[in-house]
């Protein structure tokens, strides 16, 4: 039985990624983004806040009288409830994945 050396094998990923990844980026182009996906998801979060700040401000002004459209006042709710169900469904898949990868035999 032949030792795992983790140099090496780091190096082999990184020749495999590298060789999957190349010709990705020429077919596609300039579609592959360069941000990595915890910035992605790090701004997802703040935008899904930010809904919800003006979600909460809207209703606010609605119960106050200062917001007469109801449309607007329900529509901002719902905006704010997708964007939070989305981003909590994406982190459950994460999550999954995460498990799936801990899971799987060395």
């Amino acid at each position: 039985m032949s030792k795992i050396n983790p140099a090496n094998l780091e190096n082999k990923v990184m020749n495999f990624h590298q060789k999957v990844l190349n010709p990705a980026k020429d077919a596609l182009g300039s579609q592959i983004p360069e941000t990595p996906f915890t910035d992605r998801m790090t701004n997802a979060i703040r935008q899904v806040a930010k809904a919800q700040e003006e979600a909460a401000i809207s209703a606010k002004n609605f119960e106050l009288g200062v917001e007469t459209d109801l449309s607007k006042v329900m529509m901002k709710q719902q905006v704010s409830s997708l964007g939070f169900q989305l981003t909590l469904n994406v982190r459950n898949k994460v999550l999954s994945a995460y498990k799936d990868i801990m899971n799987m035999p060395v």
